[in-house]
């Protein structure tokens, strides 16, 4: 069984993992972690506190965060401190904290993806493929959409995405859209463009689930890991393969 603790329990994604992951036999949840200054710190949650101190993810095997740049940054020192092995989607990060992502990797597991989406990793792997095959002959746009609360614009999801295709196709990504409106969960599409057709492929989030039930995919692949950097594609087994 994975001792699990969540930190941002009780926003968006921290809800629905903590309530998916009660659900799985697989987990155990034995620490919840909230900011000091949010109104349910030091509260009681299923027998728990939502505690605002991270040295309570000792108790666990695996830590999931979905949190601020800040916030993670300092459960990465905690997580490296204990030798909990990390699951994060936090999104925003800058260049000198994903490099301290990287280096922690060294001494723990970690997986770190801009999105933990089965789906989306899928789209991941597919706009490889595609990039590849139009490469030179289209040009490749991305729109991107999200709830009017989400701070970072273009998504990390959209980062990710203009990596991805831009190495595959060895050219330039002419054009990224934000579009931040009412509660929208997350739509992603990229556009290839030539002038004679256009190819199109997309995809749309139902509901938050399906990136707190990818985070407790990873969560699960972690198990068996002592250290090493992972992302989705590594946990899905599609990592650089064609769909």
């Amino acid at each position: 069984m994975i001792k699990l603790a969540i930190s941002g329990a009780r926003g968006r994604m921290g809800q629905r993992i903590t309530a998916l992951a009660a659900e799985d036999k697989a987990f155990k949840i034995v620490a919840l972690l909230e900011n000091p200054q949010h109104p349910d710190a030091n509260s009681q949650k299923n027998g728990l506190t939502i505690s605002p101190d991270p040295s309570v993810m000792k108790k666990s095997n695996v830590l999931i965060e979905f949190t601020s740049p800040v916030a993670t940054m300092e459960h990465l020192d905690a997580a490296q401190k204990f030798r909990i092995k990390m699951v994060i989607g936090t999104t925003g990060l800058n260049e000198i904290q994903i490099e301290q992502i990287k280096a922690a990797s060294k001494r723990i597991p970690i997986v770190f993806s801009s999105n933990m989406s089965v789906g989306v990793n899928i789209l991941f792997a597919t706009a490889r493929d595609l990039a590849r095959r139009c490469a030179g002959r289209y040009q490749m746009r991305i729109v991107e959409a999200h709830h009017i609360h989400k701070k970072d614009a273009p998504s990390g999801t959209a980062k990710t995405l203009t990596q991805i295709i831009e190495q595959a196709a060895k050219d330039k990504v002419v054009d990224i859209q934000s579009i931040r409106e009412g509660e929208t969960i997350g739509d992603h599409e990229i556009i290839f463009e030539s002038p004679v057709d256009t190819i199109k492929i997309s995809h749309h989030a139902k509901t938050r689930d399906i990136f707190a039930a990818g985070a407790l995919v990873a969560a699960k692949f972690l198990a068996k890991k002592s250290k090493g950097l992972f992302t989705m594609e590594d946990v899905l087994g599609i990592k650089n393969k064609e769909i």
